[in-house]
């Protein structure tokens, strides 16, 4: 039976770039995301790729209930879950005295609460597969900057949980990894990739972490990876 992975904000940008490729591997995927437009585009853009191995589900980490409902589904359409790519982010960048009530909340809404209710979601299911949870964080989870509170906040609190969910989860025989890119070109923040960002890690680079990740021995645990340009720009 073909595996599974779930795909937090995988209707664009790295979330993409995962599912293809998973989906090259033969691992069925189920996308998740709040954009209806974007979530469709991907759909057509997956099939193409690997028909009838794709399952799309509106769904807003920040809602425990939801994320449920996308296990549910993945249970139902695929029969289990094998691994989990809690990708979903935001990214509101201001100065303190500028930054919103608003604005922090919905950083650490869906950068930190949204990987707890995705991971909590699914545990279940993973522990019956001894799967894997890989959640994509940031180097603004260790390198802080000026306007990058929110932000910096939300991704140190990532490597951290994730850190600490690798020790509690490893003896139920899951595997926990995160990681860590530096600049990469996707539609982060309301940004249009262009040719000008070819010297940024590209989201395929990233879904290719993400399958020599699960190609490693059982034995094997990489906890924590970074990865930046080769190149500034």
């Amino acid at each position: 039976m073909s595996k599974t992975a779930i795909i937090t904000g995988g209707s664009k940008g790295i979330g993409l770039g995962v599912a293809e490729a998973m989906l090259k591997e033969g691992i069925n995927v189920v996308i998740t995301g709040r954009d209806l437009e974007a979530l469709g585009k991907a759909e057509i853009q997956l099939n193409a790729l690997s028909p009838g191995k794709t399952l799309v589900i509106e769904a807003d980490v920040r809602n425990m209930t939801e994320m449920k409902k996308v296990i549910a589904s993945t249970m139902e359409k695929f029969g289990g879950v094998d691994y989990l790519i809690a990708n979903a982010g935001v990214g509101h960048f201001a100065n303190i005295i500028d930054l919103t009530e608003e604005q922090w909340n919905n950083t650490i809404d869906i950068n930190l609460t949204g990987v707890f209710n995705s991971v909590k979601a699914s545990l279940d299911a993973l522990i019956k597969s001894q799967g894997y949870i890989i959640t994509i964080a940031s180097l603004a989870g260790t390198n802080f900057f000026a306007n990058g509170s929110a932000y910096n906040a939300s991704k140190f609190g990532l490597v951290g949980f994730s850190q600490a969910i690798m020790l509690d989860l490893r003896d139920k025989g899951i595997k926990v990894s995160t990681i860590m890119p530096g600049s990469v070109a996707t539609f982060f923040n309301g940004h249009e990739p262009t040719g000008k960002d070819a010297w940024k890690i590209q989201p395929e680079d990233i879904g290719q972490i993400v399958v020599d990740l699960i190609k490693m021995p059982a034995r094997t645990l990489p906890s924590k990876v970074e990865v930046r340009p080769s190149q500034t720009k």
